[in-house]
């Protein structure tokens, strides 16, 4: 039973984190082996190299955004996955901590944009927003973290 809510908690955070439902499906060549450096999937979400891919696409981001948008992916992934290990917190302050995480996370990426990429940005933030309202309204999932 505590395997399956952490692994739950691990699917739900994942999903919540990565804000980036168009690439659920893995891109074409990759590979979601598992190698360090953000190339592996967890639980066949995108990879870090997937996800910056998918915000220079979306918001245009230049060659030193994307460095520092994968350096912020690439510190929450290794939060997460020591968060993920700690068998000392009760769910609900694994979920906190995640939630945390996220939160931090996606604060770290709009500081890195310029005014139009942070208008897209939140604007990609409510659409994800509202598709995880419309999930926990049917039962599917949790309901989405509080922004």
């Amino acid at each position: 039973m505590k395997k399956n809510a952490i692994r739950f908690l691990t699917v739900a955070f994942a999903f919540a984190a990565l804000s980036l439902p168009a690439l659920a499906q893995a891109a074409p060549g990759a590979t979601g082996t598992g190698e360090a450096g953000g190339q592996g999937h967890h639980h066949g979400m995108p990879s870090v190299d997937q996800r910056v891919q998918h915000l220079t696409k979306m918001l245009n981001l230049s060659d030193d955004q994307q460095a520092k948008v994968k350096s912020i992916l690439e510190n929450q992934q290794s939060q997460a996955s020591s968060l993920r290990e700690d068998t000392s917190l009760s769910q609900q302050d694994r979920r906190a901590k995640f939630m945390q995480i996220h939160q931090a996370t996606q604060q770290s990426i709009r500081d890195v944009l310029n005014d139009d990429q942070k208008a897209k940005f939140d604007q990609m933030q409510a659409r994800r927003k509202e598709r995880w309202q419309k999930r926990g309204e049917q039962g599917n999932t949790a309901p989405p973290e509080k922004q």
